[in-house]
């Protein structure tokens, strides 16, 4: 298989990451999921700009142009074969030994890593929905940072395992603000509720999109923090990522929203957002 390796497009057995890499070390990098659907990138612009603002709020100097990312990910695209997937972009500050937490000076070069995932689309998983739990968010507070340390994030997707969720939906002091790996927005009265991008949530690219959508059919949405319990007693709860596109929450905690079909909004939205791929990516196929 392909992958990107800082400027170059290898074998991915040519790669070797060095045990001082700060990357591996501290976590110390960023990263972007990117999905491909029809051998076309979705979002591809809003992606690299979220990427660049990740390296800018920890000082990190990324040593490529957007255009020449741009062109990496399309070389690895074509080479891969890859038809519908998820391209992993990610930049780490580089080796610096010995190891040190402060940052090291402009000497030491990031590292760039690419790979790319074949994932289909997952149809039946948009029609019936997933099933979530409610816990505490314990994550740090740059949250509007999309870094490679996501310890925090993976303990809480881990709890959600365990009780045979799909996500687990997180609050902090009883205010909800988004998934271990999306984010989350409730409907009451025919008005999407989300929380306001800042440093308690990942600004989605996906939730651009739906927003975008949205405000197109006439669905009102508010930017506002909303409590636990105005999340158990919304009309539909729906969860947004780049590999989950518009998800209709089916089941949170011991709470059934929907028993065959997800409430209105969330199907809308779901139409919507599909409508925007096909006009970027071309028509998808029906299952």
């Amino acid at each position: 298989m392909k992958v990107i390796w800082n400027s170059e497009i290898v074998d991915r057995s040519e790669v070797t990451i060095d045990p001082e890499d700060r990357g591996y070390q501290f976590g110390d990098g960023i990263y972007e999921v990117i999905r491909a659907y029809n051998k076309e990138f979705f979002c591809l612009d809003e992606h690299l700009d979220r990427f660049f603002s990740s390296a800018e709020k920890i000082e990190m100097h990324v040593p490529y142009t957007k255009n020449e990312l741009k062109h990496l990910a399309n070389r690895l695209l074509s080479e891969t074969g890859v038809n519908t997937g998820n391209l992993y972009l990610q930049l780490t500050r580089g080796v610096a030994s010995p190891r040190n937490h402060m940052y090291p000076d402009a000497s030491v070069l990031p590292m760039l890593t690419g790979t790319f995932t074949e994932t289909e689309r997952d149809q039946q998983m948009l029609d019936k929905g997933i099933h979530t739990i409610v816990t505490e968010d314990i994550r740090w507070l740059k949250c509007d940072i999309k870094m490679i340390s996501l310890l925090g994030n993976i303990m809480v997707k881990h709890e959600a395992h365990k009780k045979n969720a799909y996500e687990a939906i997180l609050h902090r002091d009883g205010i909800v603000t988004e998934c271990s790996a999306a984010n989350v927005a409730i409907v009451k009265n025919g008005v999407i509720h989300t929380h306001p991008d800042g440093n308690l949530i990942l600004p989605g690219i996906t939730k651009l999109v739906w927003k975008r959508c949205a405000e197109r059919l006439g669905i009102p949405v508010v930017e506002e923090p909303f409590s636990l319990d105005e999340l158990y007693n919304a009309d539909e709860i729906f969860c947004s990522s780049t590999t989950m596109e518009v998800m209709p929450v089916k089941k949170l905690d011991n709470k059934v929203f929907f028993s065959e079909t997800a409430g209105s909004v969330t199907r809308k939205l779901q139409e919507a957002y599909k409508a925007e791929i096909e006009q970027c990516c071309g028509k998808l196929p029906v299952h």
